[in-house]
Parts: structure tokens; sequence; C-alpha cells
């Protein structure tokens, strides 16, 4: 991006820019590529969200902000712009208000190196599973950092409940990452979704595969790591109140909203690409690759949020413990042994093709 920024320059105003000037612009230029349209798309999915929950309990949802309702979500965001932030007396001011800015990066970064479509993406990192994995790994220190600097605690437990039940979970996700690798041969996603063309009966997508159970595991394990119900244990209201953001308002408070549901569609972007062919048709046919694939892979995103939406307004919320048993002794070993025959079959295949 900073290269045209110079051509620009150099075409309108004869200015050569240097190559720090060029680098700078490039970077804040792809940051704000991929940062405005995520937080446009974040306003658009609160919107959805409420009239699928609506829908599910015969009600109308938002209808009266604009057409449709479509600007509720901004009006809210005005609203809670313009209120005052109150810090409680005994917190860590500073640190108080570093984790939600810290929970809406960690839940936009990630969206870098996401593949829109074949050579559509901001950075087409080799290692970009690893990329991911970390990111999301850190997105637990903003939690933590704002039940630890609230100074209550009510905060401090829905912190430790939600930093607990992410780790819990991430361990299940990597196995099923790696499950996804093993076929690949490559961490980076562009690689992952042309490795999905054709995979079986005519069908792109490795969900159409033996890793069909690994894409049910991890999309019960997303919720969990999104705090999304029925795994909503952080802020169990009848428990702990609101859990770890007890103590916030205002724009505090909404950007913790932010990056959640920043991170909810980069999931759904994440099973998409790894289980459903991201911007591949569903059927290997040769008519359907005329729709564009940015488009599929923006339906796939919508059929999965959908779904989260589906299950928030619809299953009960989880024990702590129940939550618990199922990370640690049915999904972790059940992607381990999935891990292991995806391996023994690989081997197999390789020593017997050879």
């Amino acid at each position: 991006m900073g290269k045209y920024i110079d051509i620009f320059m150099n075409w309108a105003f004869g200015y050569q820019m240097p190559e720090w000037a060029i680098l700078t612009f490039g970077t804040l230029a792809n940051v704000l590529l991929v940062a405005l349209p995520v937080l446009l798309a974040v306003a658009m999915i609160v919107y959805v969200d409420r009239k699928v929950w609506a829908a599910i309990h015969l009600r109308k949802g938002p209808n009266v902000v604009g057409p449709f309702g479509l600007m509720q979500s901004f009006a809210d965001g005005l609203k809670v712009f313009l209120k005052e932030t109150i810090i409680p007396a005994g917190a860590n001011k500073f640190l108080f208000l570093l984790a939600p800015g810290l929970s809406l990066i960690f839940g936009l970064v990630g969206w870098a190196v996401i593949p829109f479509d074949e050579g559509v993406v901001v950075s087409d990192l080799n290692v970009g599973i690893l990329y991911l994995f970390a990111v999301s790994s850190l997105a637990v220190y903003g939690i933590i950092i704002a039940g630890w600097a609230s100074n209550s605690r009510y905060a401090f437990l829905g912190a430790m409940r939600s930093a607990a039940q992410m780790i819990s979970y991430e361990v299940s996700i990597g196995f099923v990452l790696v499950s996804v690798l093993l076929c690949v041969g490559s961490l980076n996603l562009t690689d992952i979704v042309l490795a999905q063309k054709n995979v079986m009966f005519g069908f792109n997508g490795f969900f159409f595969t033996g890793l069909m159970p690994m894409f049910f595991i991890f999309f019960i394990s997303a919720l969990a790591e999104t705090n999304r119900t029925p795994f909503d244990l952080p802020e169990a209201e009848e428990e702990i109140v609101a859990g770890f953001q007890i103590e916030y308002s205002s724009m505090s408070m909404a950007l913790f909203y932010l990056g959640e549901y920043a991170t909810i569609i980069l999931m759904c972007g994440l099973m998409s690409i790894l289980f459903f062919g991201g911007w591949l048709p569903i059927i290997d046919w040769e008519p359907l690759y005329m729709i564009p694939g940015f488009i599929w892979f923006f339906g796939k995103m919508f059929f999965f949020f959908f779904c989260f939406a589906w299950i928030k307004a619809s299953v009960p919320r989880y024990r702590y413990d129940q939550l618990m048993r199922l990370g640690w002794k049915v999904f972790l070993p059940v992607s381990l042994i999935w891990v292991v025959l995806t391996s023994g079959y690989l081997v197999f295949f390789c020593k017997f093709a050879s």
C-alpha cells in the first residue's frame, strides 16, 4: 500500500517519499484496511445477532432506528461513547483502561492473515496458523488484567473463570489444528484452502472427509473460547453478576463487546477456511466458480455466525464443572486420538502409495 501512496505523491506533487515514510504509511494503510471493515462488520453482526434472538423468541428485535433497525448498533455505539467512564476508587487506573483496548486489539490483529479470496490477504504468512494461535492465546491477558485491576472479588473471580476456560479449550483447538495441518503439510492458510479443492466426492472442504468430528470439536471449543452461550460462565449473572467487566461502563465496556464479536467472526472465518474450503464453493462444479470467492467466504461465515446466535438463544448455560469436564475429559482425549489416527492413516497411505 505504501508504494501506491509514493506513486501518487510523485505524480501529484513531484515529491519522492523517503523509505521510512513509505513503510509507515503502508503499515497504517494496511491496519486501516483491516480494522475499519472488521469494526463495520461487528456493528452489523451485533444487529444480526439480536435479530436472530428476536426471531427465535417470537418478537421483532431492533426495528426503529433506521430502515429495518439497521442503525441500531451505531446508535448504541454513540450512546456508550457519550457516557461517562467510571473508574472504581481502588482500581489500578492504567491497567483498568488498558484491558479493554488489549481485548479489542487482539480481536483485530488476527484478521491480518485471513485470506478472503486467493491472493486477497493483508499478510500471506507461511506460518499463518501459528500466528493466529499465538494471538488467540494472548487474548486472555486483557480479561485477566481487567479482573485484577478492577479491585473487585466478582471481577477477579470472573477473570479466573475465563482464563481457565479459554486455556482449557485452546488445547483442544490446538489438536484440531494439528489434524488439519497433517493433511495439508503447510501452515499457510491459503495452502490449507487450496488443499481442500475436490477433496472427496466432488466436495470442497475437509468437513466431507474423516476430519468431520474435528469440525464439531472446533465449533464447540470456539463457543467456549469466545465465552458464548452455553459457555458464558465468566458472566454468570446469578453467581458473579457480570464477571470480569462488572466494574466497566460506557466506552470501556463497549470495547470488550467489540473485541468479543471481532473474535467470534474471526472464529467463523477460521471454520470456513479449515473445514469448508474458504473462498471455494461447496461443490466443485465449474459454473459455481463464476461467483466471486469472497462471496462464498462471507456466506459461510454468516452461516456459522447464525449457528452461534441460534445456540445462544436456545441452549441453557452449563455448570462450571460440566464445562471443564467436557474440555478435559471429552474433547482433549478425542482430539488427541484423532491426531494419532490421522497420522497413522497418512503414514499408511503414503507408504502404500509409494
